[in-house]
């Protein structure tokens, strides 16, 4: 058998992130973790590993990247703006979610029929849905006004917007005060912009686009809900009066708000065009969203398992029970029977420095990153296999010589070399033994790197020597 040779990873061209720091624990000035750190929190759902907390999400991924977002492809990004539509109204500078009227009557109709599965009846489905998605206001409200897509219009406005006065300032009213219920001062809020009457605008705030507004956007929050459910006691005031205004901001990941482009009108014509070409105006309207989707981070058994044991730095609840690590390690076994010589395979790995993610689409058992899969290609897919002192005991894979060069010839031809980890347990070492985690203690690690022999290549090696 002959010695491996070690290949450098394989960098991806285009790196879009900066590395942080490979776990999501702060280090002391001894190159050890602090005492004091945060202690993330995840819940058992359906054998499944699930983090909801938008903060304790961006922390354990963007620090080791663990887990995976449910509706991403890895990091949990996900959103149902339009991208189009944002590039579109690029202008509008917020951070609400941009989609298409279909997509926005799509989430009525799936609101509307969980609601009739929950029961209601069809009018009180009805008026739910009809005061649920009225339009509202929002903070990036300029002026109550609809403009056409059209460079030609913006000229037209600027030229008759000269003519009419001195520029006031922005402020956001609520009655006779100068200040918005819950709000800062205004002054220190530049994105809470709301329409306090007719007022002369210069000629940069006519390049931006404008969104129609009906009503004034509600102070109450319904909670987190996964669907629509009627207002919390927060009605709507009458419009004439200025109400205190939810920055975007504080919305938090579940877009609970949205603006919904849709049309103007049908068609209508264009002054001065000899041919009488027909445009359609569009304008951006506030709603509430009736079926939001929430985007949560699923870890994986061996990613929880190490949080929880390895770092210290994750509790797992189940029906708001925390559950000890000698639980979990028996909990997992039974969720997934492979969950012991996975994990051991993982916590070796992961000690190392390297970034172990599932190699399901591989065919192996972990792929092997450095850093992460943002910044490079996996290096290697692994093979677990759990052995005695004499290489016997019961494979996971039983591999046959086909089998195995299928393997291979998959791994070669995605530029990752095929690695065999074998994790030798002591022949005396006992089934209770191993239903503690401090089994790990007495478990040694060989890897094999297996590589395809070409005749030609070995050949033209020997000539050269």
């Amino acid at each position: 058998m002959a010695e491996a040779v070690f290949h450098a990873p394989k960098r991806k061209r285009r790196v879009y992130e900066n590395y942080e720091s490979p776990f999501p624990i702060p280090v002391g000035p001894n190159c050890g973790p602090k005492k004091d750190f945060k202690i993330f929190h995840a819940e058992m759902i359906n054998n499944n590993v699930i983090v909801r907390k938008a903060e304790d999400i961006e922390q354990l991924y963007g620090k080791g990247y663990f887990g995976k977002g449910i509706l991403s492809r890895s990091r949990p990004n996900f959103t149902i703006s339009d991208p189009k539509l944002v590039a579109k109204w690029k202008d509008m500078k917020t951070d609400m979610p941009i989609i298409t009227s279909k997509k926005y009557q799509r989430s009525v109709e799936w609101a509307t029929k969980l609601m009739r599965r929950q029961g209601q009846d069809e009018n009180t489905v009805h008026r739910i849905l009809e005061d649920y998605t009225k339009p509202l206001e929002h903070p990036y409200v300029k002026q109550n006004v609809e403009i056409q897509l059209h460079d030609e219009l913006n000229s037209e406005v600027v030229s008759k917007v000269e003519g009419t006065g001195d520029t006031e300032n922005l402020s956001v009213m609520n009655g006779d005060s100068g200040k918005s219920e819950g709000l800062e001062d205004p002054s220190k809020q530049s994105d809470l912009l709301q329409d306090s009457g007719q007022y002369p605008r210069t000629a940069n705030d006519l390049d931006e686009h404008v969104v129609k507004v009906a009503a004034p956007l509600p102070q109450g929050h319904c909670g987190k809900q996964d669907v629509l459910l009627p207002r919390c006691g927060a009605q709507p005031k009458d419009s004439s009066r200025q109400v205190g205004l939810i920055c975007a901001r504080e919305r938090g990941p579940d877009d609970e708000y949205v603006l919904v482009e849709e049309a103007l009108c049908d068609v209508s014509e264009r002054e001065g065009s000899p041919n009488e070409e027909l445009a359609q105006k569009k304008k951006l309207i506030c709603r509430r969203n009736p079926y939001r989707i929430f985007e949560y981070l699923q870890l994986s058994l061996e990613e929880a398992f190490f949080l929880v044991y390895a770092l210290g730095c994750l509790s797992i609840y189940y029906k708001k029970e925390p559950l000890t690590i000698v639980k979990l390690w028996k909990v997992f076994t039974i969720v997934q029977p492979t969950f012991r010589t996975t994990y051991m395979a993982y916590h070796y790995f992961r000690s190392k420095g390297w970034v172990p993610k599932v190699g399901l689409k591989y065919g192996t058992d972990l792929l092997l990153y450095r850093k992460g899969p943002p910044f490079y290609h996996a290096s290697y897919s692994v093979i677990v296999e759990l052995v005695d002192d004499h290489f016997e005991g019961s494979l996971r894979r039983p591999f046959s010589w086909k089998s195995l060069a299928a393997l291979s010839r998959v791994s070669v031809n995605v530029s990752k070399e095929l690695l065999l980890c074998y994790l030798i347990k002591p022949s005396t070492m006992t089934d209770k033994e191993m239903e503690s985690p401090e089994c790990m203690k007495r478990i040694k690690v060989q890897e094999v790197i297996l590589s395809r022999w070409v005749s030609s290549r070995e050949r033209s090696d020997q000539d050269e020597l």
